[in-house]
C-alpha cells in the first residue's frame, strides 16, 4: 500500500489530532512510497533499524519514536547514526507516544488491564489534561502474592513489589511506561494496587503512608503489547506482512 494511505489510516485510528505530547505522532522520517513489510518495536534505535533493514522491511512502527521536547534538534553524533541508518535504508519511521498508551482498543494500558481480567474497566490518570490510564476491580479479589505472579505473567519479568495495600487486593489501576506519579491518582480513587514501569526513591514511603500495591514491572516491558497489537492490527487489515522486532530492555 502507499505510505500515505498507511499513515493517514494510523493517524485517524490513534486520533493524534486529539491532544498534546511530548514529541510528534505519525510520519517521523519519510523512506519509500510503496509499504509491503511492517517491522513494530517499542523503541527506535539502530538495533531495531538495521534488524528491519534486515528483514527488507519498508517502514518501522514503533511506540517511542526519535524526537522528544527538550532534546537537541541538531543531527550529530548517535542522533546523525540513527536517521542515517533509515535514510539509507530507504524506511519510513512512524512513531505514536500517548495515542498508543491511551487507545482503548490496542492501547497498552487497556490490553494490560484486560489480561488481568479486570472488569469494570474505567479510565483515570490524566496526562495533559486527558486519561490515558485504565482501573478496574477483580471479578474475585487476589492475594499480594497473586498480583506479583500475574504481573510477572503478564509483563514476563518479575516486578519490583512495595506490598502495601489490602490483602487480598479487589481494584488495580495500570498506567504503563514511566508513570510512577501517576500512583497519586490511584491512590486518590481508592485504589487497591497500582501498576507502571518505573519507580522512584520516594515511592515506597508514600505507597506505605497511603495503603497501596506499588509494581513496577519495567518501562520496556509495560509497554511491548500496544505496538504489537497494532502491528497485528495492520497485518490483518490491509494484508501487510508485519513482524514484531523484540529489542529487550530490563528498564
Amino acid at each position: 500500500m502507499k505510505r500515505a494511505d498507511l499513515v493517514d489510516y494510523l493517524d485517524d485510528y490513534l486520533d493524534i489530532s486529539t491532544g498534546s505530547d511530548y514529541g510528534p505522532n505519525g510520519l517521523q522520517v519519510e523512506g519509500r512510497d510503496e509499504i509491503e513489510t511492517v517491522v513494530t518495536g517499542v523503541s527506535a534505535c539502530v538495533e531495531l533499524f538495521d534488524r528491519a533493514a534486515d528483514l527488507d522491511a519498508d517502514a518501522v512502527l514503533v511506540h517511542h519514536g526519535l524526537f522528544w521536547d527538550g532534546q537537541p534538534s541538531t543531527l550529530v553524533g548517535f542522533r546523525a547514526r540513527r536517521v542515517r541508518t533509515l535514510i539509507e535504508n530507504d524506511l519510513n519511521l512512524l512513531a505514536y507516544h500517548l495515542p498508543l498508551d491511551r487507545h482503548g482498543v490496542l492501547g497498552n494500558n487497556v490490553l494490560a488491564a484486560r489480561a488481568f481480567g479486570l472488569v469494570d474497566l474505567a479510565t483515570f490518570a490524566a496526562n495533559r489534561g486527558i486519561d490515558i490510564g485504565w482501573h478496574g476491580r477483580f471479578e474475585e479479589p487476589i492475594s499480594a502474592a497473586e498480583l506479583r505472579r500475574r504481573t510477572t505473567e503478564v509483563f514476563g519479568q518479575e516486578p519490583l513489589m512495595f506490598p502495601a495495600g489490602p490483602d487480598p487486593a479487589r481494584t488495580l489501576g495500570i498506567v504503563a511506561g514511566g508513570a510512577q506519579r501517576d500512583v497519586y491518582a490511584a491512590i486518590d480513587l481508592g485504589l487497591d494496587a497500582f501498576i507502571t514501569g518505573e519507580v522512584s526513591e520516594w515511592v515506597m514511603n508514600v505507597v506505605r503512608e497511603a495503603g497501596i500495591h506499588y509494581l513496577s514491572a519495567g518501562h520496556y516491558a509495560t509497554e511491548r503489547s500496544g505496538i504489537r497489537a497494532l502491528g497485528e492490527h495492520v497485518a490483518e487489515r490491509f494484508g501487510l506482512r508485519v513482524e514484531f522486532i523484540d529489542v529487550p530492555n530490563p528498564v
